[in-house]
């Protein structure tokens, strides 16, 4: 009976989450798998993160503003790709793997950080 309702409770966190948009799948498999299933994070956080870059150029203040955004972005680009190498050249097939969720939680990260600041407006 104990066991049930932690399922239930257990589900409808999941539910939850799932509605605020925040649940992520779990990826697991082979590396081919789990690299597979990272690239598809990626994307839907990079989908979100250019959202919310777009909104945040348009709350600018200012045309200054504005342009310090469009550095900082790249800079961040840079950064996120530099750091993310670091583990694509390890050793062996966890190498991608480690990539994938470099990149996902830095992309993810980024896009809660600007729809944070959109949000405010």
């Amino acid at each position: 009976m104990i066991s049930a309702a932690a399922v239930l409770i257990g589900t409808a966190a999941f539910a939850f989450a799932d509605e605020q948009g925040d649940a992520e799948p779990h990826c697991d498999g082979s590396t081919y798998e789990i690299v597979e299933c990272l690239k598809g994070q990626v994307a839907q956080w990079d989908k979100r993160l250019n959202a919310a870059y777009q909104q945040a150029l348009k709350d600018a203040v200012s045309p200054q503003q504005a342009e310090q955004l469009r550095k900082a972005q790249r800079l961040w680009v840079q950064f996120r790709d530099a750091n993310c190498l670091y583990y694509d050249l390890g050793e062996g097939t966890i190498a991608r793997i480690e990539t994938g969720y470099c990149s996902k939680d830095l992309t993810k990260a980024r896009a809660l950080e600007l729809e944070a600041k959109t949000e405010k407006h």
